[in-house]
């Protein structure tokens, strides 16, 4: 209790003491004319756990965004980075060195040559008597030459050999023995070769010779084998041209009674882009017929 004043007795006037929370025990006005104090509004109840939903979406929305924003800056940055450090090739391809090489195998071996062959004819084509006989005509290679009775029969498919896949076509042979990897043959066959581009006028005959030669020893026969080398180098055949490689190679194969055989390759030029190839080939067991070889080389003739 607080004492404010006096009364007439001399007793002094109690006043009413303010209760916890500022209200006034009794009256409105205080002995001085002091308003009572009022208390403060209570405060605003907690707002609802997700009762902002649009807005909270709309903030995580901006979040969001500014997080993809960013990974965006960062990756066109890195590829700014990698295309500018990598000479205009920004994913490491392999850098074009020029235009494809698109000539046939042969001419991309054996260019034109600069000057004519150190060895074998260099003249015009020589003329010949005119060929006599049965013939086998190959008008794509563009020679003709002996035709052979039986045992010799007409080759009837096409045969694509080796690295270079000559395309065999036309000839004739015969099986001399069937075996474990299948039927052995003697051969007289002939096919076309594209051998220089469009713009040549000369064959490097005696580099696609060579080529030829040495892509039928590798591929033709069993392996390993031994070449036991006969006639190699530069000649004529009908008159025009030719590279001619003759050997005997030795081999073993399982289950093969042959262990040797007689060839001869030989690559004619016949004026065009592509060069006539002719390939004779006479197995050991068969030594009757090596006569064959000599004999169709010597009846070849241009068409």
């Amino acid at each position: 209790m607080v004492f404010t004043g006096m009364m007439s007795d001399g007793t002094p006037t109690p006043t009413a003491f303010p209760r916890p929370g500022g209200a006034w025990a009794s009256g409105t006005v205080t002995a001085y004319g002091v308003p009572p104090l009022v208390p403060p509004p209570p405060p605003a109840p907690p707002e609802p756990p997700g009762g902002d939903g649009p807005r909270r979406r709309r903030r995580q929305m901006m979040v969001f965004g500014g997080i993809a924003g960013a990974i965006v800056v960062i990756g066109l940055t890195i590829i700014l980075i990698v295309a500018l450090t990598s000479d205009g090739d920004a994913f490491g391809g392999k850098k074009a060195s020029g235009p494809t090489d698109v000539r046939p195998p042969l001419a991309q071996m054996c260019p034109a040559p600069t000057v004519a062959p150190s060895q074998g004819p260099t003249g015009k084509p020589q003329k010949v008597p005119p060929a006599t006989g049965e013939r086998t005509t190959d008008t794509e290679a563009g020679i003709s030459y002996r035709k052979y009775g039986a045992p010799w029969v007409p080759w009837d498919t096409t045969w694509r050999a080796g690295t270079l896949e000559v395309p065999y076509k036309v000839g004739q042979h015969f099986v001399t023995e069937t075996y474990s990897g299948g039927t052995y043959h003697a051969s007289i066959l002939s096919a076309a070769v594209p051998a220089a581009d469009n713009d040549a006028v000369t064959l490097n005959l005696e580099c696609v010779g060579r080529q030829v030669a040495a892509d039928v020893r590798a591929e033709y026969y069993p392996q390993p084998n031994t070449l036991e080398p006969l006639r190699d180098g530069m000649t004529t055949l009908g008159g025009r041209p030719a590279y001619l490689s003759e050997f005997r190679l030795h081999f073993k194969a399982e289950g093969l009674t042959a262990t040797e055989e007689l060839s001869a390759v030989a690559v004619i030029d016949v004026g065009k882009t592509t060069a006539a190839v002719l390939y004779v080939s006479i197995p050991g067991t068969h030594k009757q017929f090596d006569y064959v070889i000599d004999d169709v080389l010597k009846s070849v003739r241009p068409l």
